[in-house]
């Protein structure tokens, strides 16, 4: 048993991952394996919370994630991979929560109305999306994880896992979870082609299963600064999308030459695009080789997705022997 502290976090399998994917979170998880005791999941039922219509999107999107966590430099030796409903573990925890868990705490989350409204055209009035926090603190105490990675404006979220963790050791007066902490990680803002944050919603995405020749196309008709119309207008590169990104790919160096570029109407909109496009082939071009060695040995994935499983399973069932211990379902 490793006496490292715990981590766990997840990514759904929504649809394909993304360079805000991979900067706001992927590229975190390669830095915490190799100090913590890392456990990293395929969120495939958090996904049919608000995709339960599209099973097909969920059947292509499991497989290509775990790729994408293998790629973007997770190592199965130094950390935990695994597939939420392959663990039907998180499912039991879940119901049993939802038996201590007072409806108000749930009704009070902040994305619970949010998240309505942003996906106005899907029915969300369900219990699994309503239950959504519940499920998520089952993901996270079943495996009593100290830790978990999120950035500031999500701390309110994690804080209903440690008030349900809570809940229930003072029920049943037994020490059973610990209250997890966050990680807190600074997530840089990661804009889209079109200017928003970067969404598979938005459609405006470049995606890591994107080609180079997709990549800079997305790239070279990305918005820049509205009032640089003509290649001699000067232009303010905080106003630009495309300065955005080269503030998460390029040197300090590059983003000074591009800015005073921009302001001074020393170099077009096209040659700042040039720069950003070679800083993020640098960073996609690994991940692109390693997507493809992948992508051509199904089984080397299915092995590493059956072990981390497997392990992942061992530690639920450690907990759920005591959880039902103390509820006196043994």
């Amino acid at each position: 048993m490793s006496n490292k502290e715990r981590v766990l976090s997840g990514m759904q399998s929504s649809g394909r991952v993304h360079l805000g994917n991979l900067v706001g979170a992927l590229q975190n998880w390669v830095r915490l394996q190799e100090t913590y005791d890392c456990y990293y999941f395929v969120a495939d039922w958090h996904a049919l919370t608000t995709g339960y219509a599209n099973p097909e999107l969920m059947r292509e999107s499991v497989n290509d994630l775990v790729i994408n966590f293998l790629a973007a430099g997770l190592d199965p030796d130094k950390c935990t991979i695994f597939v939420q409903s392959r663990i039907l573990e998180h499912a039991e925890l879940h119901l049993l929560l939802s038996m201590i868990t007072p409806l108000g705490w749930l009704e009070r989350v902040p994305t619970y109305k949010e998240k309505q409204q942003e996906l106005r055209e899907r029915d969300l009035s369900t219990y699994g999306f309503l239950g959504y926090p519940l499920l998520q603190t089952a993901d996270i105490i079943i495996y009593r994880a100290k830790h978990v990675p999120v950035g500031v404006d999500q701390v309110p979220h994690l804080e209903i896992s440690r008030e349900i963790a809570r809940r229930f050791n003072g029920l049943y007066n037994k020490e059973i979870f610990p209250e997890p902490e966050a990680l807190l990680t600074a997530f840089p803002k990661v804009p889209g082609v079109d200017g928003r944050k970067m969404s598979k919603s938005y459609g405006n995405a470049i995606y890591l299963s994107d080609s180079a020749k997709e990549v800079e196309q997305k790239i070279r008709t990305m918005t820049t600064d509205p009032a640089r119309i003509k290649r001699t207008d000067i232009g303010n590169p905080e106003f630009s999308p495309v300065f955005q990104l080269h503030k998460v790919f390029s040197s300090k160096e590059e983003q000074d030459e591009v800015a005073v570029g921009c302001r001074t109407a020393g170099i077009g909109c096209i040659d700042c695009k040039k720069v950003l496009i070679k800083n993020v082939f640098e960073v996609l071009g690994p991940i692109w080789a390693k997507r493809e060695e992948l992508a051509n040995n199904p089984e080397q994935l299915r092995q590493i997705i059956e072990a981390g499983t497997s392990k992942a399973r061992k530690v639920t069932q450690e907990t759920m022997a005591l959880v039902r211990d103390v509820m006196g379902l043994r």
